[in-house]
């Protein structure tokens, strides 16, 4: 049992003791329970992944998917069955991460729309950062990544480590998708100049 399963199965646990699964009696609550279980299973590591990039943080990262895990549980009878639960997952863990950072108290806007324009920027278009982020995530990707805004470094995090169409970003964020290729571009740009910076290739 590698550390991901083992997390996911820790998480099952709590759930079926506190009481927090819902008494379900009814062959539908049953049915409800194990789908959701099975979904939880195939989509732990990408959440933890997306709560590492955007806390920066690993113990922290656990915890945080740990309750993304629980709220999404609570949450999952409110799930769209026509939306793919990984897009839907994955937009519970970026709000999570969001408001702890918000209590973190590092950002105060988010999402503003001043000064925005128009970026005619496919989003599959491959590039030098694409095939770098393909290649490397580890340590140094990971803290660039988390030194970004966090305005950027959600809708980055879901377009190139989880490979999500803008309409998917802009739905879990409640924004245009042009809005969110603006913000991809300036994140891509910002994190670009940070992995190619002399002090950071010397590391």
């Amino acid at each position: 049992m590698n550390a991901v399963t083992a997390l996911a199965d820790g998480m099952l646990r709590p759930l079926a003791m506190t009481g927090i699964r819902r008494k379900e009696t009814s062959a539908t609550g049953a049915d409800v329970a194990a789908r959701f279980d099975t979904l939880y299973r195939a989509q732990s590591r990408r959440v933890l992944q997306t709560c590492r990039y955007l806390l920066g943080s690993p113990d922290e990262a656990e915890d945080a998917a740990q309750e993304v895990f629980l709220r999404a549980r609570q949450r999952f009878e409110q799930y769209d069955r026509e939306r793919p639960f990984a897009s839907w997952i994955l937009g519970v863990a970026s709000h999570h991460c969001i408001d702890r950072l918000r209590r973190r108290g590092r950002e105060t806007r988010l999402f503003g729309t001043a000064d925005i324009e128009r970026v005619a920027a496919p989003a599959r278009e491959p590039d030098p950062l694409t095939a770098l982020l393909a290649r490397e995530r580890g340590r140094q990707v990971r803290e660039a990544v988390a030194a970004l805004p966090v305005k950027y470094r959600v809708p980055l995090v879901l377009a190139y480590f989880h490979e999500l169409a803008y309409a998917e970003i802009g739905a879990i964020l409640d924004i245009e998708p042009g809005h969110v290729a603006v913000l991809v571009f300036r994140g891509r740009k910002q994190l670009r100049r940070m992995l190619t910076a002399p002090d950071r290739k010397s590391q």
